[in-house]
C-alpha cells in the first residue's frame, strides 16, 4: 500500500472525503432529515437578533412591558423549536455516520478477502486491522458530528453575513474585507494539519501492526525471554506515534488560535466603528446590537470551522488510507467470460513448462521449466530439499499466483481461463501449518464445507480420528478451542484439519505432510483414514518424511525448482540420486534412534 507523498497530500486537501459520497448517497432520507433539521436550527438562530433589536429599540419604555412579555414568550417558543431541530440533527447525522462506517468496514473487509496472496506478501495484517478500526472511527466522526457541525456553521455563517449586509452595509463592508485575510491562512494551515494527521495515523498503524504480531506469537516471545526487547521496540513505536500526533495537535492548536484571535479582533473593530455611528445618531442602539449578534454568529461559525477543518483533515487522511485498500485490485481475477470446468470432475492435473517467481522475489525463480502430469485418481508424492519449490506447486494449483510462462490445466482447462473460485471448490488441502480459528471444534471442521449438517461434521471427525479427543472436551463439539487452537495439541490441530478436508469431499486432495505432528500410534491410524479419503481422488503429497510416501504411485523429486528424478520408491533408491541420499539419511537416522531407544 503506497504512502502518499507530502506534496501529493498538500495538493489534495480534503478531496479523499469525496469518496464517501456514494456511501452517504445510499441513505437520502437520513441526509434529507439532517439537512432540514440543520436549516430549521440555523433559521431559528438567525431570527434571534431581530427580536433583540426590537426589544432594545421599542421595549424599554413605560408602555413596553406587554411588548417585552410577548417577545420573551416568542423567544421561549423559538428555543423549543431550536432544541427540537438540534435533537433531530443529532439523531440523523450520528445514525448516518454509524451506518456509513458499518458499510465501509464491511466493504473493506470483503475486498481484503478477495485480494491475492501477493498483496499479503508485503502488507502487514495488523496495519489492515488498524485501518478497519481506527481509521473508520475517524471517518465516523467526520460523517457524523464533524460534518454536521461544519454544515451548520456554514449555513449559520453565510446567513449571518447576509443579515449583516441587510442590517448595515457600511459595517458589513469592513467585515467582508477582513474575511480573505482570515480564510486564506486557515486553508493553508488546514493542509498542513491534514499532512501531519496522515503521518500520525500511519505511525500508529505501524505500532498496532507490531503489537498484533507480537501478541500472536506471545509463547515464542516468552520462550526466548524477549519481553524487554519487544516492549522496548513497541515503546519506541508508540513514542513515534505520539510525536507524530503531537505535531498534528500543535498544528491544529495554532490554527485554532489564529482563527479565533483574528475573527474576534475584527468583531471588536466593527463594534468600535458601530459605536461611533450610534453616538452620531446614524444608527440605532438596537440595530447595532442586532449587527453585533450577527457578527458574533459569523465569527463563531468561522472559529468553529477552523477547528472542524482540522478534524476533517484527520478524517480525510483516514478516508485516503481506506480507499487505498479498496483501490487495490486482486492480481488473480476471474476472466470476463470464464471457461467452465467439466461437470463431472476427474481431477487430472497438468503442468506444462511452468516458470514462476514470487512477486516479493522477482529475481529468484521458485520453479522453472516445470512439467508433469497427474492422472485422475493417482497419488503423487513430491519430495526434495527445502526451497526446492514443493509448496509453490500447491500455490500454483490453487491459483494463488499465475505462472510467468507455461500452462496449468485442471481437467483439461487452463486455470487462467477459469474462475478461481470454481478451481478451488474442487480442491481440499491439509497444510503443514494448520489454521485453527477462535471458534468451536464444530465450526472449525465445518469451515471445510459451509452448510454441512452436524452429522456430516461428526462423521468427518470420526474418519480423521478427531472425534476421540473432541468428545473429551468440556462441551464436546461446541467447545471453544481458543485463538489459533491454542488449547489443542499439534496432533489434535492436524486431525481437525484432516477432518476439514474430509468434509470438503473434493476430487483433488493436497496434503502438505499431513501427519507430521502426530505420534507414531496416531500417525498410523490417521494414515489409514487418509488412505480411505484418497481412494478415487487425485492426491498430491508434499513429503518431508519419506516414510509417508512409500505407497505413492509415483514420486517426483524436486531440486532448484525442477523435477530431477521420477519413479517409485524402489526405482529411485536404485538410481542412487538425491532421493536415495535423502532416504538413506532419514531411514538410517530413524533406525539408529530406534536402536538407541531399545538399548
Amino acid at each position: 500500500m503506497a504512502q502518499s507523498s507530502s506534496a501529493d497530500g498538500r495538493r489534495r486537501s480534503l478531496k479523499p472525503l469525496s469518496r464517501l459520497f456514494p456511501y452517504i448517497g445510499r441513505y437520502r432520507k437520513m441526509v434529507a432529515g439532517a439537512v432540514v433539521s440543520l436549516a430549521i436550527a440555523a433559521v431559528t438562530t438567525l431570527a434571534l437578533p431581530l427580536a433583540v433589536r426590537r426589544m432594545i429599540d421599542h421595549g424599554f419604555t413605560p408602555s413596553g412591558s406587554t411588548f417585552i412579555a410577548e417577545y420573551f414568550a416568542a423567544l421561549v417558543a423559538m428555543a423549543a423549536l431550536l432544541a427540537a431541530a438540534s435533537a433531530g440533527r443529532y439523531y440523523f447525522v450520528i445514525t448516518l455516520g454509524e451506518r456509513v462506517v458499518a458499510d465501509i468496514r464491511r466493504d473493506v473487509f470483503a475486498h481484503v478477502t478477495t485480494l491475492s496472496p501477493a498483496f499479503f506478501d508485503s502488507a502487514q495484517s495488523g496495519e489492515i486491522v488498524s485501518r478497519l478500526a481506527a481509521d473508520t472511527t475517524q471517518v465516523k466522526s467526520a460523517v457524523g458530528a464533524t460534518a454536521s457541525v461544519a454544515l451548520r456553521n456554514v449555513i449559520l455563517g453565510l446567513g449571518a453575513v447576509a443579515m449583516m449586509v441587510f442590517t448595515s452595509p457600511k459595517l458589513s463592508s469592513l467585515v467582508i474585507a477582513a474575511i480573505p485575510i482570515i480564510v486564506l491562512p486557515l486553508v493553508a494551515f488546514g493542509r498542513s494539519v491534514r499532512r501531519k494527521s496522515r503521518q500520525a495515523q500511519d505511525t500508529l498503524a505501524n505500532a498496532t501492526a507490531y503489537a498484533s504480531e507480537q501478541i500472536g506469537a506471545v509463547r515464542t516471545l516468552q520462550a526466548f525471554t524477549n519481553e524487554k526487547l519487544v516492549t522496548g521496540r513497541f515503546s519506541g513505536a508508540v513514542e513515534a506515534a505520539f510525536e507524530a500526533a503531537r505535531a498534528s495537535i500543535f498544528a491544529r492548536s495554532f490554527l485554532t488560535f489564529f482563527a479565533i484571535f483574528t475573527i474576534f479582533s475584527s468583531v471588536v473593530a466593527v463594534l468600535w466603528f458601530g459605536s461611533r455611528d450610534v453616538l452620531e445618531g446614524t444608527l440605532s442602539p438596537g440595530t447595532l446590537g442586532q449587527f453585533l449578534l450577527y457578527s458574533v454568529f459569523a465569527a463563531g461559525a468561522l472559529g468553529a470551522l477552523s477547528e472542524v477543518w482540522g478534524e476533517l483533515a484527520q478524517a480525510a487522511g483516514a478516508a485516503e488510507r481506506l480507499t487505498e485498500i479498496l483501490a487495490e485490485t486482486p492480481a488473480i481475477q476471474a476472466p470476463a467470460d470464464p471457461k467452465p470446468l467439466p461437470a463431472t470432475a476427474k481431477g487430472a492435473i497438468s503442468f506444462e513448462d511452468i516458470s514462476f517467481s514470487y512477486p516479493a522475489r522477482p529475481d529468484r525463480a521458485a520453479v522453472h521449466g516445470l512439467s508433469f502430469q497427474v492422472k485422475p485418481g493417482e497419488t503423487v508424492a513430491i519430495v526434495g530439499p527445502s526451497g526446492a519449490g514443493k509448496s509453490t506447486v500447491f500455490s500454483l494449483i490453487l491459483r494463488f499466483y499465475d505462472p510467468e510462462t507455461g500452462r496449468i490445466l485442471i481437467d483439461g482447462v487452463d486455470v487462467r481461463e477459469a474462475d478461481p473460485v470454481a478451481i478451488r471448490q474442487r480442491i481440499a488441502i491439509v497444510p503443514q501449518d494448520v489454521t485453527i480459528f477462535a471458534a468451536s471444534a464444530r465450526d472449525n471442521i465445518g469451515f471445510g464445507r459451509p452448510g454441512a449438517s452436524e452429522a456430516e461434521i461428526e462423521a468427518a471427525a470420526k474418519d480423521a480420528l478427531a472425534d476421540e479427543f473432541i468428545l473429551k472436551l468440556d462441551k464436546g463439539y461446541d467447545s471453544q478451542v481458543g485463538e489459533r487452537g491454542v488449547t489443542l495439541s499439534g496432533g489434535q490441530r492436524q486431525r481437525v484439519a484432516i477432518a476439514r478436508a474430509i468434509l470438503r469431499d473434493a476430487p483433488i486432495l493436497l496434503l502438505d505432510e499431513a501427519t507430521s505432528a502426530l505420534d507414531a500410534e496416531s500417525e498410523t491410524l490417521v494414515q489409514m483414514a487418509l488412505e480411505r479419503l484418497m481412494r478415487g481422488r487425485t492426491t498430491i503429497v508434499i513429503a518431508h518424511r519419506l516414510a509417508t510416501v512409500l505407497k505413492a504411485d509415483r514420486i517426483l523429486v524436486m531440486d532448484g525448482g525442477r523435477i530431477v528424478e521420477e519413479g517409485t520408491h524402489q526405482t529411485l533408491v536404485a538410481k542412487g540420486g538425491i532421493y536415495a541420499r535423502l532416504a538413506k539419511l532419514q531411514f538410517e537416522t530413524g533406525a539408529s534412534a530406534f536402536r538407541g531407544a531399545a538399548e
